[in-house]
């Protein structure tokens, strides 16, 4: 009640006449007193303890984001150390101290524009006027706002008066970008963090000024103002000055909507009614009422971001105690919406609206990228968890490590074996066998070398796709085929340390100590031969990987239950993928690939 009181006749005293120049909401309701600020209630009684117990720090630095009330709260403290007349940290706001301090005309309380006077000169003369005692006030302050703005040299060569000042200087430094100030300068502030305003205080506020002017709105409209500031009171007193500017003497919520250009919570709860019913149709159809009547998209898009984000929160969570951008009265829909979807269809519809915000930047047609995210959100079935697929296929009793695709090997046969030892050292038996060893043999080859792959970690694994072919020579000696054009000083095929790793790594797949060896090559030439187009021949070879690809278990799993097809196979993946030459014609290429659909394009 004491704080309505005081708003009100601070609004009498300053209201404008007709013949005075309009002084904007921001400025005229600006808090005077601690207890006029809304949000900060923690910092207020900090630096109210501080006053009142004689432990007043030379310098202060306040941080958060915009118009939360750094600059005020650094007005009000400037006040109280100054002013002759009030209590203890309350000044009496009458006198002509208190006066000129809050109209920032005073001379003993100096604020600076850290971005215009941020150079290494400005700090100088600073330097210079410190030593110089006030002209009627107890403290000379120094308000620097946007104190991140300032050089690093101009930082520096305040270090020294910020640490040590003169007794009678105080300094209270306001930034949105605390992480760019020096830790030179923070170990020498004491540090209040501003935490964006909640909804309702700023509601409450605005209901106040409200009133104070004379005016009335509909609390709907109000509380859209407040969602719209984004925990920033400024924002929501500069936006609602604004509306009360276009509506005249009453505020609906229709105002508000004609306005800013969105679109009413019927629309958006019905957008999500249509989406979540899969009906495409209607989506469009809501989408082309609302671009007819002239609302902007890009806001739409944010109502759609901000009721997709209440979903998430709502599914995971519930409703009770969450802030959530709808009113009070759509509450029920919402809840509704959060359980007709899992989250992880939530989450995907959340992913294609904020992609399409980002595309919108760089795009003008806005329309077109919002029409494509709701259509596809529209057909997103209820989506299955990573960690639930890949235990859907791991209960088939294929390991996507032991079935993973292999690098290309060159098949060779060294010495004659029968047909149940072939058995016995096929992988499938082997694992059953030895679930923690692989036997070396022309069956597991491919399975160890994707291992070996994996295991060897990205810093070998450059050099280990350049192996043209790998074979088995002797017992447990493995064979690198390298051409000579990646015989490099530095590359693993030259280093002896970087090479026993990797036969670490095959020893102990093994189980038995295996060496490695590296025979290099000439790059294969040119067939004389005639020989088909390339670009048929490159089809040919895409045909190829597919039915290789899809005779590996694993893959082959992976596309029978997700209903997937393969759509490209990287070189080095597990199976050759031929490159058409240089002088292939893409052009050609693509011609022949739109035949047949079923290969795979090239890499």
């Amino acid at each position: 009640m004491a704080k309505r009181k005081s708003t009100e006749a601070r609004a009498t005293e300053t209201a404008p006449s007709a013949s005075s120049e309009y002084t904007v909401l921001a400025r005229r309701y600006r808090p005077q007193q601690f207890g006029d600020l809304v949000g900060q209630e923690a910092v207020a009684q900090a630096l109210l303890n501080a006053l009142q117990s004689g432990r007043v720090a030379h310098a202060y630095l306040f941080t958060g984001a915009r118009g939360v009330g750094k600059t005020s709260t650094a007005r009000i403290l400037a006040k109280a150390l100054n002013c002759p007349n009030g209590a203890v940290g309350k000044p009496c706001d009458t006198c002509e101290i208190c006066k000129a301090i809050a109209s920032g005309e005073d001379t003993d309380v100096l604020e600076i524009d850290g971005a215009s006077n941020r150079g290494i000169d400005e700090i100088r003369e600073l330097r210079q006027n410190v030593q110089y005692r006030p002209t009627r006030s107890r403290y000379k302050v120094y308000i620097i706002d946007e104190v991140h703005m300032l050089t690093k040299e101009a930082f520096n060569a305040l270090l020294k008066t910020l640490e040590e000042p003169p007794p009678h200087v105080k300094f209270i430094f306001a930034t949105t970008e605390v992480q760019k100030v020096p830790v030179t300068i923070l170990s020498r502030c004491q540090r209040f963090d501003f935490g964006g305003i909640n909804i309702t205080g700023i509601t409450t506020r605005l209901k106040e000024i409200v009133k104070a002017e004379g005016m009335q709105a509909d609390d709907e409209a109000l509380e859209m103002v407040a969602r719209r500031a984004g925990g920033s009171m400024r924002d929501a007193q500069s936006l609602l000055d604004q509306l009360l500017a276009f509506s005249g003497k009453s505020l609906t919520l229709d105002s508000v909507h004609q306005l800013l250009g969105t679109a009413h919570e019927e629309r958006v709860t019905a957008i999500a009614d249509a989406v979540l019913a899969k009906d495409a149709k209607q989506v469009l159809e809501i989408v082309n009422d609302i671009a007819n009547q002239g609302q902007q998209l890009g806001e739409v898009l944010d109502q759609l971001i901000d009721y997709w984000r209440d979903l998430m929160v709502v599914n995971s969570a519930g409703i009770a105690g969450q802030a959530v951008s709808v009113s009070s009265a759509r509450r029920n829909v919402l809840e509704q919406h959060a359980k007709q979807a899992s989250l992880d269809t939530i989450l995907a519809g959340m992913d294609l609206l904020v992609t399409a915000k980002m595309r919108m930047r760089h795009s003008s047609h806005a329309r077109a990228i919002v029409e494509m995210a709701l259509v596809r959100m529209a057909q997103l079935d209820d989506l299955l968890p990573i960690s639930q697929i890949a235990q859907l296929i791991a209960k088939e009793g294929q390991s996507p490590t032991t079935t993973s695709p292999a690098r290309p090997v060159a098949p060779q046969q060294h010495g004659n074996r029968s047909e149940p030892e072939k058995k016995k050292l096929t992988p499938e038996n082997d694992a059953v066998n030895q679930p923690d060893r692989l036997v070396l043999s022309d069956n597991s080859l491919p399975v160890i070398w994707q291992q070996i792959l994996v295991e060897s970690g990205f810093a070998l694994q450059s050099d280990l796709r350049r192996v043209s072919s790998v074979a088995i020579s002797g017992p447990n000696t493995l064979v690198f085929h390298v051409s000579k054009r990646y015989n490099s000083s530095s590359g693993l095929f030259q280093d002896a340390a970087k090479l026993s790793k990797v036969q670490e790594i095959l020893s102990r797949m093994v189980g038995e100590r295996c060496s490695i060896r590296v025979e290099w090559s000439d790059d294969p030439a040119q067939s004389d031969a005639p020989a088909a187009s390339p670009a048929a021949a490159a089809l040919g070879q895409q045909r190829q990987v597919r039915a290789e690809l899809l005779k590996i278990p694993f893959v082959k799993k992976v596309v029978d239950v997700l209903s997937a097809q393969v759509v490209r196979a990287d070189e080095g993946f597990g199976v050759n993928v031929a490159r058409p030459s240089e002088t292939n014609s893409e052009a050609g290429l693509d011609a022949e690939a739109d035949t047949d659909s079923s290969t795979l394009p090239s890499e």
